[in-house]
């Protein structure tokens, strides 16, 4: 398998095709890069090269368009690396290295709930494209100034739940509580995740506790997004029972849920 993924990334500049504000500080681009989308798959990431800044970034892929050839990056400005990005306009290149590590499982035919907190919103566009109506999207934001993707998910056919911590668009409070309510009505086979650690941990205990698989996608700062250094070093489960560390940008980003230790 990682001979495979290595066979088939590849890095170069590409042009910017697209280019929307969706939200504040948040921006939704899409890059023209067919050899990258030809074989991306969901949950992947593109590490991004930015302008004056040594280390790439990495960016989850939202959407993936293979018959256009073209990738679509949502990302929140959050330090001077993403700033930088942010300043790409549309014409301009952006160099991209992707995709990069191991996505979620899709099960044709079969019922998922993807559950997305904040700027993991984006990677669960993509996980639930091909489940339409059997898949139901819970996003969480802060507020309703911050909810992003909503109609994507409705042109996929998924059903969508909203959840905001002040109550301005949906329930007040948080998408564990949506997610619970979900699997004591129908309970999916299978559940993806992507947000903040204490959510993700949250989710996992849920999925554990009613019986459903789960695979979380993990967010952390990267260094060399290929698995060579250490930098995304996350602690995890071996087959033996004993705590390990695996590299969050090759091993992951996406984990099966009772494999991660959550702390």
């Amino acid at each position: 398998m990682d001979c495979m993924r290595e066979s088939q990334k590849r890095q170069g500049l590409y042009p910017i095709v697209k280019k929307t504000a969706c939200a504040r500080q948040t921006y939704d681009v899409t890059v023209l890069c067919p050899d990258i989308a030809k074989t991306a798959s969901p949950g992947q990431f593109v590490h991004i090269r930015c302008p004056g800044v040594t280390l790439r970034r990495p960016i989850s892929i939202c959407q993936v368009d293979a018959q256009r050839g073209t990738v679509r990056l949502v990302f929140e400005v959050r330090g001077r690396g993403t700033a930088e990005l942010a300043q790409l306009g549309e014409g301009e290149l952006m160099d991209l290295l992707g995709p990069l590590g191991h996505g979620f499982e899709i099960l044709p035919g079969a019922r998922a709930v993807a559950v997305g907190g904040g700027i993991g919103v984006p990677p669960m566009l993509e996980a639930l494209r091909s489940y339409g109506e059997n898949g139901t999207a819970i996003l969480g934001f802060r507020s309703a100034n911050a909810v992003i993707l909503e109609e994507d998910f409705l042109q996929n056919g998924n059903q969508v739940r909203l959840a905001t911590d002040d109550g301005t668009r949906g329930t007040k409070g948080f998408v564990t509580q949506l997610l619970k309510e979900q699997l004591e009505q129908q309970r999916p086979d299978i559940i993806y995740a992507c947000g903040p650690t204490p959510m993700l941990k949250g989710v996992a205990a849920l999925a554990q506790q009613y019986g459903v698989c789960c695979q979380v996608s993990l967010e952390e700062r990267m260094g060399c997004g290929v698995g060579a250094c250490l930098v995304c070093a996350c602690k995890t489960l071996r087959e033996n029972g004993y705590e390990g560390y695996s590299h969050v940008c090759k091993d992951g980003p996406v984990f099966e849920a009772q494999q991660v230790v959550f702390e």
